[in-house]
Formats: structure tokens, sequence, C-alpha cells
């Protein structure tokens, strides 16, 4: 495969932006194979934004010879208070049904790298975070405090503040080519490249994804960071989230529900997520009775937006078509955890005695 063809298909949707693809186009001529990272706390249910989008966007790198590793950041969701700060308990889901999330999606463990972030942090890794940090202001790394998913101003334990630079270590760690994440994780990225020369480390490329809106939610595309924080798929909020392994019943019930004002375009939630997890691949298409206008098949975003602002698609009309879609893109998940129903068991056991 050309080198053109391999950063078109790091660009796809979901991603939005690529820091940079000049750089991007010089790894794939000095590499056949570089090395990717993702990383993930361990806090509950996997949602679409978690799960899908990350499966999407790997497939597409995989398909261009990356070799792609989803790191489950065990100390991080500690150190975050997520799953009432059990950490054998956060490991156990860990490797349990958050790393089967992603398999039942389409990554197995024989082309995906699994990593529990505790089991490579040696002597190495901890003076690597420590030069992070002595290279690092007390400001800045409050700064990077929004990918905990938290605002600067909230409250945070001291612990807080060695978050950013563990993540930061990470990369390093993993020797990683190319780190992947959502728009909310960009400060800590551009922290890792900026820092990389005073460490004697490689400046890794930086690939972006979009972030999926709460149901219940309105978030702009290019959204502030306050806007992340408070709007985006939440799985501390049921209804505003679509979870991987949910049946069809549910997530139309959800889709039923979201916010979708007729004509308004700017920050519905189903815009996006037609945009983001159907028109990459193929066609949306519109089943309605011809009283209503007929079938309608739309080819692209511009399409999907000019018919939505004018009118000639009604809101019910849109939802029904990104809920059927996104059933027949979750059937694997489904029938993955129906077969393997001890996974959701451990998740429904952690979450009764937390």
């Amino acid at each position: 495969m050309d080198i053109g063809k391999k950063v078109e298909l790091a660009k796809r949707a979901p991603a939005i932006e690529l820091v940079t693809e000049e750089e991007l186009r010089g790894l794939f001529e000095a590499k056949a194979h570089p090395k990717h990272y993702i990383g993930f706390e361990i806090s509950g249910y996997v949602h679409l934004g978690t799960g899908l989008m990350t499966a999407l966007k790997i497939r597409d790198l995989m398909e261009a010879g990356v070799k792609p590793c989803i790191f489950l950041a065990d100390y991080h969701a500690w150190i975050n208070g997520k799953m009432g700060g059990d950490l054998e308990g956060i490991r156990k889901i860990g490797m349990g049904y958050f790393k089967h999330a992603f398999v039942a999606l389409g990554l197995p463990e024989d082309k995906v790298r699994f990593v529990l972030a505790s089991e490579i942090y040696d002597e190495d890794y901890w003076k690597m975070v420590l030069d992070i940090m002595r290279n690092t202001t007390t400001n800045r790394m409050l700064r990077c405090v929004t990918a905990m998913g938290r605002k600067e101003s909230d409250a945070l334990s001291s612990a807080a503040m060695i978050y950013p630079a563990m993540q930061a270590a990470d990369i390093f760690k993993l020797e990683v080519d190319i780190a992947h994440a959502g728009m909310d994780q960009r400060k800590v990225h551009m922290l890792a490249r900026e820092i990389a020369p005073k460490l004697g480390e490689e400046k890794p490329v930086a690939l972006h994804t979009g972030l999926l809106p709460g149901l219940q939610s309105c978030m702009r595309m290019n959204p502030t960071e306050d806007e992340v924080i408070e709007a985006k798929m939440s799985k501390s909020v049921p209804d505003s989230a679509i979870f991987v392994h949910e049946s069809e019943a549910e997530i139309r019930r959800k889709i039923g529900k979201a916010v979708c004002a007729p004509k308004a375009v700017e920050g519905n939630p189903m815009l996006q997520y037609a945009e983001m997890l159907v028109l990459r691949d193929r066609p949306l298409k519109i089943e309605r009775p011809a009283k209503f206008g007929g079938d309608l098949e739309i080819a692209d975003s511009a399409q999907l937006r000019k018919e939505f602002a004018e009118g000639k698609l009604h809101p019910m009309d849109l939802k029904n078509a990104v809920a059927g879609e996104l059933c027949g893109m979750l059937k694997p998940a489904r029938e993955y955890f129906e077969k393997h129903p001890e996974y959701l068991k451990e998740m429904e056991k952690m979450r009764v005695t937390r």
C-alpha cells in the first residue's frame, strides 16, 4: 500500500486532527509497522465513544500496517477514584469485561496488544514520571487534568498532579509512534510531544478523534474543553450513553429519547452519530412511507445537514435510521456477551458491591 493511502486511512472519520500529517508520512516511510497506543481508564461499561469509535479507528490503522495497543490504565483509574478505588477489582474488570468489549467489537488478541498498565511499571518508568514532572510546571500539569474528565477548577486529590505525567510516561515506556485518543486527551499528547526532546525520547505523532455527545446533550463539533466535560457521552448517566453490549430494544429506546430538535443542525447528537459512525463507510438509508417523502439515501455529511436543516428529514426518521445502523454494528458485541456472560456478571458484581 502506498504512503498516501496509509495516511488517508489514518485521517478517516472519526479522526478530526493529525499532529502532524508530514510526520506521519515520514513515519510510514521509515517503518512498515509503526507502534500505536490508546489508553483507557477502567471505569464501568464500555459505550460507543470508547468502544465502537476506537474499534473503527483501529481497524483503519491496522489496514495501514500499524501495530495497535490498547492500554488498560488500572493505576490511572485508581487515582481517579473509579470502581470504588478497588485496585484489584479494577484490574480484574480491565482484563475481563473491558478488554473483551474490544474483542467483541472485532479487535482480537492475536492482532491487538492489550497491556495492563501496572504490569509494565518498573523503576525506570517511575524515574521517567519524575523526570517529566521535573521538566514541567505545576500550571502546565493542572491544565492537563482535563484529561481526567475534570475541570481545572474542580477539587482534586494531590495524586491528580501525577496523572498527566504518567500518561506521557506511558507513551515513552511503550515506545509509541502514534498516540491515539479523543480530543479531550489532546493536552497530554501535546505535553508528551513537547517534553520528548528533553528526555531524549522520540516525539509521537498525535491522532485525535471527535467525541460523541451524550444522547441528552448538545455539543458543538468544535467544543471548548469545559463543553466537552459537560456534554460528552458519559457512562455515569446511563440514558446519555449506549453501551456496546445492549439489546436492540434498549438502543432504540435510548435513541428515541435523544435530543434531536427539528431543523437544528448545530450540536445535534443524532447528526453527529450519523456522520462519525455511519457515513464514514456507507450511505445512511432513510426508510419512510411515500406520503412522508419516500425512502431517501444520504451520501455524505453535507447532504445530511442540508436535508435536516431544510426540514426535509424528520427527527424520528433520522433517529430510526441511526438506531437501525447501530443495532447492526453492535450485533457482534451483543452475541459475544451472550456467549460469555461471565464478563457482564463480573461487572454487575462490582457495581453491586461498590
